[in-house]
């Protein structure tokens, strides 16, 4: 398996900031860690080595990129407008910076999104915002209100950085077009606390005409062994 780190300094965070890309080909897919976690979260985890079959047979290639959670939503010593600007810093490096990069290593016309816990409100945060950039967006056991670490706060960088606010309120019909052209999968377990959030999205979406899959999984689901087996069934596939 082809294994390349990349690293450069980024204008938009005003620091270096890292990716590891797996494979030679296929889907691009932009991969993002759990709460405060890195790059190499999911070689470290098992997920690499787990997808290397599909990575080795050119059906998808893997972009797992760095957080700044410690510096925006997890850094609770700072006030939340500062988190979410930081938030906002951080989107705008994925879209000028990341994403380029990734287009422009692998030229495959598809992008995924994809990411497990608060990874998902990462994937469906930036999948949302972005619609004519990706083409499916997997949440795996996924954060879909980020209001809780707002600590009652609110302002324009917390709504346009919660999906299942500024959603409520698209109505641009390229948007949404794009949207509804989007594979969106939310998977998530019965007994998990985030399961309410994800059904509210589900919601949002259908009320604006956007189909999307929920998929409520047996117990509490929000493990790194079972997020193996929702990549298995939803990476690249329709189930």
């Amino acid at each position: 398996m082809r294994r390349v780190y990349h690293r450069w300094y980024s204008p938009h965070l005003g620091r270096d900031m890292e990716i590891l890309t797996f494979g030679h080909g296929g889907a691009r897919v932009v991969v993002f860690p759990t709460s405060g976690g890195r790059f190499f979260e999911w070689e470290d985890r098992g997920l690499v080595g787990h997808l290397a079959g599909r990575i080795d047979a050119g059906q998808v290639e893997l972009f797992c990129v760095d957080s700044v959670d410690r510096e925006s939503w997890y850094a609770y010593g700072r006030p939340p407008w500062e988190r979410a600007a930081r938030q906002e810093q951080y989107d705008r490096y994925l879209y000028h910076e990341a994403l380029p990069f990734v287009e422009n290593w692998n030229w495959t016309p598809y992008t995924i999104a994809v990411g497990a816990s608060f990874g998902a409100y990462h994937a469906l945060t930036f999948a949302m915002k972005h619609p004519e950039r990706v083409q499916r967006v997997l949440s795996m056991s996924g954060l879909c209100d980020i209001r809780r670490f707002a600590a009652g706060h609110y302002d324009e960088a917390i709504y346009f950085n919660n999906p299942i606010d500024f959603l409520a309120n698209e109505n641009d019909p390229g948007r949404l077009a794009a949207l509804r052209r989007m594979d969106i999968i939310l998977a998530v377990g019965r007994d998990d606390g985030l399961r309410e959030s994800n059904e509210r999205l589900s919601t949002r979406l259908w009320d604006k005409g956007v189909g999307n899959a929920l998929r409520v999984w047996d117990g509490f689901a929000h493990d790194w062994p079972v997020w193996k087996h929702m990549l298995d069934r939803y990476l690249s596939g329709h189930d």
